[in-house]
């Protein structure tokens, strides 16, 4: 792989890199020869503390600490990874969802990106390159009004801002491109299928058949597994991308019907 990739030399940031399709793709990253540093609100497993940052991103003051951290331990940055994001809003509609619901959103899913670009994208457009992935979600086209309203309103302002960002960079000889996984079979997820399974009275099986049903099918008939979407992000970071900006790369095992 690293004859057809190679990444030697970058400097990466990669947010919410501890679990799932993060972690995936930070240790893909590293093994293509990034340097990559992480973070979360907490440590999951063996982190190395010079490149990890515990930092809280949904606040001002996290985003700036973590930026501090960019520079300090790496010089600056090639690569962001904007994996951060998840929702914990509560079912029920748009009716359950108050203030305090949509302020965590956003604060979750749209803020911490802004505040990290702002602070860190300077950097790229002074050396005049960088790559900046926006991890997206086939929700902002596909919401599902039950529970995930808020989420996906998120998810379709980052798009906006990264379509956006993309135009004004680009230029400068900095890629902004988004990426946006349909279900990930994450720990999580097959916890979420497990309690689905257990309150339908079936099996692990029947419980991710229900999942896949809500979304309208997935016509490959599973969900995509942490360490495809870290394929795509790091092909999408590559020199072998290199003219590759300003677009959004749908990985659903063909979840959304339209093109």
């Amino acid at each position: 792989m690293s004859d057809f990739l190679n990444l030697k030399g970058k400097r990466a940031l990669v947010t919410g890199g501890t679990k799932g399709a993060g972690a995936a793709t930070v240790a893909l990253l590293r093994e293509l020869g990034a340097q990559v540093l992480t973070t979360a609100r907490k440590p999951s497993g063996a982190q190395s503390d010079d490149l990890f940052v515990a930092a809280d991103l949904s606040t001002l003051e996290g985003c700036d600490a973590v930026a501090k951290a960019v520079q300090n331990r790496m010089g600056g940055v090639d690569i962001i990874v904007h994996m951060l994001g998840g929702s914990s809003a509560p079912s029920g509609g748009f009716a359950s969802l108050g203030e305090a619901e949509w302020q965590a959103e956003l604060a979750q899913n749209l803020l911490p990106a802004l505040r990290l670009d702002r602070a860190l994208v300077p950097g790229m457009v002074a050396q005049g390159a960088g790559v900046v992935v926006h991890v997206t979600s086939i929700q902002r086209i596909l919401p599902l009004p039950e529970a995930t309203t808020a989420y996906a309103a998120a998810k379709a302002a980052l798009s906006v801002y990264s379509k956006s960002l993309s135009k004004e960079v680009s230029p400068k000889g900095v890629r902004v491109v988004r990426v946006a996984p349909g279900w990930i079979e994450t720990e999580a997820s097959v916890r979420l299928a497990e309690r689905i399974a257990a309150d339908a009275g079936t099996d692990l099986a029947g419980g991710r058949r229900i999942i896949m049903d809500s979304l309208g099918g997935i016509p490959i008939g599973r969900p995509s597994k942490p360490a495809e979407v870290a394929s795509l992000i790091a092909f999408l970071v590559s020199d072998r991308a290199a003219t590759i900006t300003g677009t959004e790369y749908v990985i659903d095992g063909g979840t959304v019907p339209t093109a």
